[in-house]
């Protein structure tokens, strides 16, 4: 059987989403075993957050430079910062599914108030953000990759690729703000 990918973008976006979401769910809702995984140690495992900190910073520089690289039709700096941008995803999504398969998510430390009033809010927009970002970023990543420069002015790559980038950015964002208020400030 052959796989034109270039004419299933559609289809290839959804089976990928569908599978990254199980994956991400099946962490965080515990359907992975603990046992299951290699044990790493344990200041390795407690690194993990910092490490996703320090990812997810360094994706919104380079995210941005892709951005700023397509508006100056500079479209192999554009493609090489994006890329480096899924790769930056990638690491953290690894890295971030490996500890909370381990540990599950981690507990908020902080102030009642503050947890209701600040960390859910910021939480479940970072969460959804991110929810929404795989379909968009997997669909802008297959245009991209099974097409010459060329030919995506006659795709949806650059209209569904500013919104990608401007959710996926705003997801890191807060996703370093719901670290700094777990391993920061409480």
């Amino acid at each position: 059987m052959h796989l034109d990918a270039r004419n299933r973008v559609p289809e290839l976006t959804a089976v990928l989403s569908l599978a990254s979401l199980a994956l991400v769910f099946g962490a965080v809702l515990g359907a992975v075993p603990r046992g299951a995984l290699p044990r790493a140690p344990d200041a390795v495992v407690a690194a993990i957050p910092h490490v996703n900190a320090a990812v997810s910073a360094v994706a919104v520089v380079t995210i941005l430079a892709g951005v700023v690289f397509a508006r100056r039709r500079q479209f192999r700096k554009h493609r090489a910062a994006m890329l480096v941008s899924a790769a930056l995803f990638a690491v953290f999504l690894v890295l971030y599914l490996y500890k909370v398969a381990l540990e599950g998510p981690a507990e908020f430390p902080g102030p009642d108030a503050v947890y209701r009033r600040v960390y859910l809010p910021l939480l479940a927009i970072h969460i959804l953000l991110a929810v929404v970002c795989i379909p968009l970023l997997y669909y802008v990543l297959l245009l991209a990759t099974t097409r010459p420069v060329s030919a995506l002015v006659d795709t949806a790559h650059a209209r569904v690729g500013r919104v990608a980038a401007s959710l996926w950015i705003v997801s890191f964002v807060l996703g370093n703000a719901v670290y700094a208020l777990l391993y920061v400030v409480y």
